[in-house]
Formats: C-alpha cells, sequence, structure tokens
C-alpha cells in the first residue's frame, strides 16, 4: 500500500473508524486527479466498483471531518481536493461563471500576502485562523477567448 494512503488509513482508524475498500477507492481517486470533483463526479469514477452515491457522501463527509480533504462550497454544489498531501497547501480559488470549473490561483507573492492578513487578522482580533477560503469569482481564460465559427 502507498506510504501516503497507509498514513490516512492510519489516521482514519486512529480516530475510530474503519478503512474500508470502498473508502481506499475514493481515496486513490482523490489522488489521481490535479483537480477539484464534486461528489457526483467522484461516484462516476468508482461506481463500476459497486461503490454508492450514498458512500460517497459519507466518506467524504469523514475525509473532510478529519482533515483528509478540504471543502470548497460554490453555488451549493460541494467540492472536494486533498488537504493532506495536496501539492499547494495553501492556494487562493478561483470560479469562472461560465463553465463552473474551479481553479487554484497558486502563486508565491500572493500566498505570502495571504498568510500576513490572516496573522494580522489574528492579532487585530484575537482569534485564531485555522483555514482560510478565498473564492474569486469571474470569466476563465478559456471562456474568455470568443469562439471561431464555421463560415
Amino acid at each position: 500500500m502507498d506510504d501516503k494512503i497507509l498514513l490516512i488509513k492510519n489516521l482514519i482508524e486512529k480516530k475510530g473508524y474503519k478503512f474500508t475498500n470502498q473508502k481506499k477507492m475514493i481515496l486513490e481517486e482523490l489522488f489521481k486527479v490535479n483537480t477539484h470533483l464534486n461528489s457526483k463526479q467522484i461516484y462516476d469514477k468508482v461506481k463500476d466498483k459497486k461503490i454508492g452515491l450514498a458512500t460517497v457522501y459519507r466518506t467524504l463527509n469523514l475525509f473532510s471531518e478529519i482533515g483528509i480533504v478540504k471543502e470548497i462550497n460554490v453555488d451549493g454544489v460541494s467540492y472536494y481536493e486533498l488537504k493532506m498531501y495536496g501539492k499547494k497547501p495553501l492556494h487562493i480559488h478561483f470560479q469562472c461563471v461560465k463553465c463552473n470549473s474551479v481553479i487554484d490561483i497558486d502563486d508565491n507573492n500572493l500566498n505570502l500576502q495571504y498568510l500576513k492578513i490572516g496573522r494580522e487578522i489574528e492579532d487585530k482580533n484575537n482569534v485564531d485562523i485555522y483555514d482560510i477560503d478565498i473564492m474569486l469569482v469571474g470569466v476563465c481564460d478559456k471562456c474568455k477567448k470568443p469562439t471561431v465559427k464555421n463560415q
């Protein structure tokens, strides 16, 4: 078993849950993709393995509760990305209003400013911030390009 999956298995079991084959297969799908997936998209990837939609929902809720995935809500739809072992632990999200894609904005300078804002808010308001969700909304590069019509 892959070291990353084994560590997550141990975390799940330490929290008192069973690490079932279904959880393992859903986790493997999350590791395969480099994008944000909603429950239905994950279900479409595992349904041929006899995993039901309700199991996908329960598993994602558990993964979110434990901190394995990050849930990003866009217009009432939850999208998920790996929080543990994510390639970009701190980043801003952008949602395209035309194609509904969710894109990671990964810029070291912006990330540094992002951290500074969080620290400033903590200091000024005497709070501890555990997570920040910033969602920018607009039109992505792909959707901005004019379509060429056949003449």
